[in-house]
């Protein structure tokens, strides 16, 4: 009974915590992403990282490398952690597997640690790089798909200012990661409900 009280307690006190969050993702206009399932995250690292090795959140870090690339979340997934914590060097031997069987995640991982920093920082360089150059064309790609122009996108903004405000949410499309390409993707959108409801 004990332990039934226990979990009875966490899962409500999960539950109480993702309704608020969420109330304040929507309060905001959607401009942060909903929580991931925690269960989730343990079916999709289970297989490269059992998720019940103990000492930390190693599953967790294969789990969200899988989980933001096949969501179309992140070009790139950065995995910043202190050096020589146990859990993260075991998944960074699982993340080999799991760059394997996704040929196009950019994954890297960084261990901060004072004589290696000019080391780490040419790394990042590189990956961020790497990653621009799938977005820039991604973002080609999406406005010869849309059929605009960048100057077309553009004047569209200025006509509609309420577009520029940083809070102003973007929807998201399957199968496009970039913000700015989905923008672009939204623009035409608008674009074509408008000319529907000029007809």
């Amino acid at each position: 009974m004990g332990y039934r009280s226990k979990v009875a307690k966490l899962k409500l006190a999960e539950a109480i915590f993702k309704k608020e969050y969420h109330k304040i993702v929507d309060a905001l206009g959607g401009v942060a992403h909903h929580l991931a399932d925690q269960y989730e995250m343990q079916r999709l690292g289970h297989p490269y990282y059992n998720s019940r090795a103990g000492g930390g959140e190693g599953h967790l870090e294969v789990a969200k490398n899988i989980y933001y690339s096949n969501k179309d979340l992140a070009h790139m997934v950065l995995s910043l952690k202190p050096f020589g914590c146990m859990p993260s060097t075991q998944s960074d031997g699982a993340q080999s597997a799991v760059v394997s069987n996704y040929k196009d995640m950019i994954y890297l991982p960084v261990e901060t640690s004072g004589e290696g920093e000019i080391n780490a920082h040419s790394r990042v360089q590189m990956a961020l790089g790497e990653a621009k150059n799938k977005a820039k064309k991604e973002f080609a790609e999406t406005l010869n798909r849309a059929g605009l122009t960048l100057d077309e996108c553009r004047d569209y903004v200025d006509a509609h200012p309420e577009m520029k405000r940083p809070m102003y949410h973007v929807p998201h499309t399957k199968g496009v990661i970039g913000l700015a390409a989905n923008f672009v993707l939204h623009i035409a959108d608008r674009m074509r409900n408008e000319r529907a409801r000029a007809n």
